[in-house]
C-alpha cells in the first residue's frame, strides 16, 4: 500500500503514478569490481624502498663502546626486588630507634587531642567533627508535603526544594543537656538513616551543632530532632546567601 503526498497543483495523474511507480522500484545494485592492489603482491620486490643503506657497526666499533661503557651499566645479577632496603622501620640502627621514640610521641600527643585532653599549655584546641548518612529511599513514603508557609518563602526567594539548607542547634535549646551528649545521639540517629540527606558537624568553637538536609525534608528532620533529643524551642533554617528562611 502506498500513499502519495501532492501538492494542489501537481494535479497530473499520469506524473503521479509514474512517480509513485519509481518510488516503489527496487534499487539498482552495483557489483564492485574486485580489487586489485596497486603494486605487485610480492614481498621481494617491494615498490618503495630506502635511498641509502641502513647503517652497518663492525665488529671493531663495537669493541670501542665496550671498552668505553662503564660496569656498572650492565646487570650483572637479578634486579634488587627488596621494596624495604630505605623503609626507615625495617633499618635496625640506633637513629632509626630514635625516629621510632619521636613517631610514637607525636601518636601519643595526637590521641591526647582526640580524648579531649587539654595540651601541657592549659589552652585546648576545639576541633570539628562531622558525621555523614547513607542514602536511604524508604523514608520518602513517609516524608510529608512542605508547609504552606515554607512552600511560599521558597516561591518567594525563588528556591528548588533540592537546595541545602541546615539547621542550627544551640545549647540553649537542648533542654538541659550537654552539648557533646545531644552531638552523640544526633550520630546515631545519622548512622541509622533516621534522617534522610542529612550531614552534621558540630562546631564546638561557637557552641553549636549545624545539620544540613534537603530543603524537602527539612520539616520532617525537624520533627525528628524534637523528638529523639528533646530539643525546646524553635530552631532557624538558614541557606547559603539567604540567611533564615524559616523557623520550627
Amino acid at each position: 500500500e502506498v500513499v502519495l503526498h501532492y501538492r494542489p497543483y501537481q494535479r497530473d495523474l499520469v506524473k503521479l503514478q509514474n512517480f509513485a511507480e519509481a518510488a516503489v522500484k527496487e534499487f539498482p545494485i552495483r557489483r564492485l569490481p574486485r580489487f586489485t592492489p596497486w603494486f605487485p603482491n610480492d614481498l621481494c620486490r617491494l615498490p618503495l624502498k630506502p635511498k641509502k643503506k641502513p647503517p652497518v657497526v663492525s665488529c671493531e666499533e663495537a669493541e670501542e663502546l665496550k671498552q668505553l661503557s662503564t660496569p656498572s651499566e650492565y646487570v650483572t645479577g637479578a634486579p634488587d626486588c627488596d621494596c624495604t632496603k630505605y623503609l626507615l622501620e625495617f633499618q635496625s640502627d640506633v637513629k632509626h630507634r630514635q625516629t621510632l621514640i619521636q613517631a610514637q610521641t607525636v601518636h601519643s600527643l595526637i590521641n591526647l587531642e582526640n580524648q579531649g585532653d587539654p595540651p601541657p599549655n592549659g589552652k585546648q584546641k576545639l576541633k570539628r567533627s562531622w558525621s555523614v548518612s547513607l542514602p536511604s529511599p524508604k523514608l520518602k513514603e513517609e516524608i510529608l508535603p512542605l508547609s504552606q508557609e515554607l512552600q511560599n518563602n521558597l516561591e518567594r526567594l525563588k528556591l528548588h526544594a533540592f537546595y541545602r539548607a541546615k539547621w542550627i542547634i544551640e545549647e540553649s535549646i537542648c533542654n538541659n543537656q550537654n552539648l557533646e551528649d545531644i552531638w552523640v545521639k544526633l550520630n546515631r540517629l545519622i548512622k541509622q538513616n533516621e534522617l534522610p540527606s542529612c550531614n552534621a558537624t558540630i562546631q564546638r568553637s561557637v557552641g553549636q551543632i549545624w545539620i544540613f538536609c534537603d530543603i524537602l525534608y527539612c520539616e520532617y528532620v525537624r520533627n525528628i530532632l524534637r523528638e529523639k533529643l528533646s530539643l525546646t524551642d524553635k530552631m532557624n533554617l538558614l541557606v547559603h546567601k539567604f540567611g533564615i528562611i524559616f523557623s520550627l
